[in-house]
């Protein structure tokens, strides 16, 4: 039969976690306990952030701006599986998901290049790094959204093009674009070669960069004193963490799939706050704010 003349699917079932009850409760209470915690942890940083006048520096500028990215990268998938796993709705037409699963993935990606790039600046030129001017950071922050909404329609536009005309299940709680497209009726091979390229080319280059400037970090550091050396890579140590999360080795099983965009999320607000004084200092000034208390006011003597 021609692949035109058949009915056209815009509706995708997803096989979930599992098909256990007990195990969807479990999952259920487990993953909006993270989703909770990540969305405070993250909003507690960008609050320290913009509130903290010390603060007001390119690295933290950055921070800032990550925990946005892993605030809104989470709030793409959490949601609908948590949705699935509690009324057992796992049905979503696609588009906009994978649109803003790619555009903040990719918008990640080149956050954390730009920020290992911050910490080349800062550590091999101290002298300089105090005057980079501020709206260089917005404009480099500017310049990644752009990049990753192209990136993004890409990977959207030559997924939705293809003719799903058969099965319509797919074997994940979130829509991405290889699991997608396995279920399209036609060869697959040429829309495929646009699309690795696409995402291939912008993971390659931004862990090149990160490479590069790690590894020119780490020989300046040979000049330093050992109070330098401690400074530098105590800074260094929690992007270096954060950046070994997202490139870890990728796979397209379930568990896998859940630790990125379920527990990465959770892990970089704790990540940057534990090991960054500057901030737990900040957030301790605000736990300890005095507060305002009103006295009422007392009889006028007669």
């Amino acid at each position: 039969m021609d692949v035109l003349n058949q009915t056209r699917v815009t509706q995708f079932v997803f096989l979930g976690l599992t098909d256990n009850w007990v195990q969807e409760i479990l999952f259920f209470m487990a993953f909006s306990a993270m989703y909770v915690l990540t969305l405070w942890g993250n909003i507690l940083i960008m609050v320290t952030i913009v509130f903290t006048p010390c603060l007001s520096t390119p690295m933290y500028f950055f921070l800032s701006n990550l925990s946005f990215i892993d605030i809104c990268h989470s709030s793409v998938t959490v949601p609908k599986m948590l949705e699935g796993l509690l009324f057992d709705r796992k049905t979503i037409s696609c588009i906009a998901q994978l649109f803003f699963l790619h555009l903040f993935a990719c918008a990640e990606i080149l956050l954390l290049t730009i920020m290992a790039y911050d910490r080349y600046v800062a550590i091999c030129a101290p002298l300089h790094y105090p005057n980079v001017n501020m709206r260089v950071c917005v404009q480099l922050v500017f310049v990644l959204w752009l990049v990753g909404t192209v990136h993004s329609l890409v990977q959207t536009f030559l997924t939705i093009r293809l003719p799903y005309c058969g099965p319509n299940v797919i074997d994940s709680y979130f829509c991405n674009v290889p699991p997608v497209i396995k279920l399209a009726c036609t060869d697959t091979c040429l829309t495929g070669i646009p699309i690795v390229s696409n995402r291939g080319t912008i993971s390659l280059s931004c862990f090149l960069a990160l490479v590069a400037s790690y590894t020119i970090i780490l020989f300046s550091l040979r000049k330093q004193s050992a109070e330098g050396r401690r400074k530098a890579l105590s800074t260094c140590l929690a992007h270096f963490m954060v950046v070994s999360l997202f490139f870890g080795p990728f796979s397209t099983d379930k568990l896998v799939s859940v630790f990125y965009t379920v527990v990465t999320p959770l892990l970089n607000p704790f990540i940057d706050t534990l090991r960054n004084e500057e901030i737990k200092s900040a957030m301790n000034f605000f736990s300890t704010f005095p507060e305002i208390t009103v006295s009422p006011p007392k009889n006028p003597s007669i």
